[in-house]
């Protein structure tokens, strides 16, 4: 299948991604104004511009609207705060539908980036607020009473369990386990998941985490590095490896195998990545794509996100545009 034709099929393609969606919060400040405060001498970092966008699995529906897909909806369990009103709003100016289940008792994930406003570059430690409140069960029950009550009419699920904190994300045991229960009961629906420490844990889904935390959950099971074997404990039709800029490994019944990235393409920004080939991928499947088709498309993608600033999306036209230099052709 070309990127042509998948790009044609992602009118049929109605995405709902679940987990951690987050606030991206782009701060550009002026270095000329890092004055001292008076009242502790510290110098101040003078923000004259704010930005925000849906980060994490935001990201992902992001890149899954600008590709053309149908519909894109997010949930995920969100604090009653200004940072959960801010990125309601800028999921609404993405046009992405939004079922966020908000709680006062946690923070919304927010994501501060600071940017020199003379080089362009985010050159300061980014300031996080982070959850590390475990959602009770009652929450728990609300995420995923909004996720069945939503699931009806998608054909892909992606799931974004991004939270490093040990219990502070939306993907708690009981939503995975709803989600790769749902998994089993429904093959022909595209269920894919991005998990940073747990991937292991996941049943029946495609799992596309990259190569640290690849290794990291092999270690965890079983005390070695072997990805087929990881592949047969998740049980998905596949499983996913990201490589960076050297691409990503598909390891399904047909063995192990290392798609490449387009060569000669500039890094300017790593940061993404994954989420942008979880889209790609994702979509590509739900349109009816092979395993290794879909993967193809997924990394152009990314190729296309990481040469821009921050967590960019990929357009159709960029992705032809790339595409027609690769091997998937136009």
């Amino acid at each position: 299948m070309t990127c042509s034709e998948i790009l044609a099929g992602a009118s049929s393609v109605r995405a709902l991604v679940i987990g951690d969606i987050c606030l991206d919060r782009w701060c550009r400040y002026d270095p000329a104004l890092a004055e001292p405060s008076r009242e502790t001498g510290i110098p101040r970092c003078a923000v004259t511009e704010t930005v925000c966008t849906p980060g994490a699995g935001g990201t992902v529906a992001g890149n899954l609207k600008s590709l053309g897909t149908a519909r894109v909806s997010v949930i995920g369990a969100i604090g009653n705060d200004g940072a959960g009103l801010d990125l309601r709003d800028a999921l609404d100016w993405a046009s992405i539908e939004s079922n966020l289940v908000a709680f006062p008792e946690i923070q919304t994930f927010t994501y501060t980036k600071l940017v020199n406003s003379e080089t362009g570059v985010e050159d300061l430690p980014r300031v996080d607020f982070v959850n590390t409140a475990p959602l009770s069960a009652a929450r728990e029950h609300a995420v995923v009473g909004t996720f069945l009550d939503s699931l009806e009419g998608f054909n892909t699920v992606i799931v974004a369990d991004q939270a490093e904190t040990a219990h502070g994300g939306t993907v708690t045991d009981n939503v995975r386990k709803s989600v790769c229960e749902l998994a089993a009961r429904y093959p022909s629906l595209v269920f894919v998941a991005d998990s940073r420490r747990r991937v292991e844990h996941f049943r029946n889904v495609i799992a596309t985490p990259n190569e640290s935390e690849a290794a990291a959950a092999c270690r965890r099971a079983f005390g070695v590095v072997d990805y087929a074997r990881l592949h047969r404990l998740i049980g998905g039709p596949a499983t996913v490896v990201t490589a960076a800029e050297r691409g990503a490994w598909l390891i399904d019944d047909d063995g192990e195998r290392l798609l490449p990235a387009p060569q000669g393409v500039p890094v300017v920004d790593p940061c993404g990545a994954g989420d942008s080939l979880s889209a790609g991928f994702a979509l590509a499947l739900a349109a009816g794509a092979g395993t290794e088709a879909a993967l193809r498309f997924g990394i152009i993608v990314a190729a296309v996100t990481v040469g821009k600033r921050g967590t960019g999306k990929a357009t159709v036209e960029e992705v032809l545009e790339l595409a027609a230099t690769t091997e998937l052709g136009g």
